[in-house]
């Protein structure tokens, strides 16, 4: 049977090790900020890197998310609206829409989406290429590997969840009318004070912050998990899943504060 004190270091430990993980997360995030911010990340051939990575990430996503959106909005919109008129309750279909599609689902769902699609295998690359030494090779050469390596994912992937969700909105507010008014302009007036009585400032301010820490999370947890322990660690969780960990709960955090905020 185990004493007390060694019970109480069996507790400790992986206590420490969660909150020091964190830390060092919140270390790397935010000297990705600080490299964000200078001018030098974006000079000479570094401005070349950060660009090809801009379009890799965007480019392989942009087209793709945007159909998958609008199909979904169609049929969303479609069931809704059928529902609706068979309570009676019509008016009120198209508010709960922009409510439910474009300020909650299409945010989360592009930060799904890029995180899938980019940001987890960004991840990974990473991990390899510092099991392969390569980041040592690169200090070894006076070439600083977090700005060179890491800084033009964690853009990228904070960019395409930025174009993805901003694009696919206003699809889904354009289909949204579509299927309700079609190509009448005569319902446009009240579509616009509909939107508008939604889309509030306060609300609207909440929005753009939400998309902007989804993407944020989704670009630096993946990254600061593939950083953040040894490459030759033997732990039962390795980066890729401690990084979608990470991404999970921070995106929960930030969707749960956002429904606070908007609802409470």
């Amino acid at each position: 049977m185990s004493s007390a004190p060694g019970l109480a270091r069996q507790v400790r430990m992986p206590v420490a090790r969660w909150l020091g993980g964190w830390w060092r997360v919140a270390q790397f995030s935010a000297s990705m900020l600080s490299l964000a911010a200078s001018p030098a990340s974006y000079r000479g051939e570094q401005r070349r890197i950060v660009a090809h990575h801009l379009v890799a990430g965007t480019g392989s996503a942009l087209l793709w998310f945007t159909l998958v959106a609008a199909l979904a909005t169609l049929v969303i919109t479609r069931i809704v609206l059928v529902t609706a008129i068979s309570y009676g309750l019509s008016r009120y279909a198209l508010e709960m829409l922009i409510r439910v599609l474009v300020l909650e689902l299409i945010p989360l769902a592009a930060a799904f989406f890029v995180a899938v699609q980019f940001a987890l295998p960004a991840g990974t690359e990473i991990v390899q290429l510092r099991r392969r030494g390569q980041f040592a090779a690169q200090q070894a050469a006076g070439i600083d590997p977090l700005r060179r390596e890491l800084l033009p994912r964690a853009l990228a992937g904070v960019f395409t969840v930025l174009m993805l969700a901003s694009t696919a909105g206003v699809v889904a507010l354009v289909l949204a009318y579509l299927v309700a008014h079609g190509f009448s302009p005569w319902g446009l007036a009240g579509y616009t004070r509909t939107v508008g009585h939604v889309m509030s400032p306060a609300v609207a301010l909440v929005f753009a912050l939400k998309t902007l820490l989804f993407s944020l999370a989704v670009a630096l947890m993946p990254l600061a998990s593939a950083m953040a322990d040894a490459p030759a660690r033997r732990v039962r969780a390795g980066p890729e899943l401690r990084g979608l960990i990470r991404m999970l709960a921070v995106m929960v955090l930030i969707e749960l504060g956002s429904l606070m905020v908007n609802y409470l």
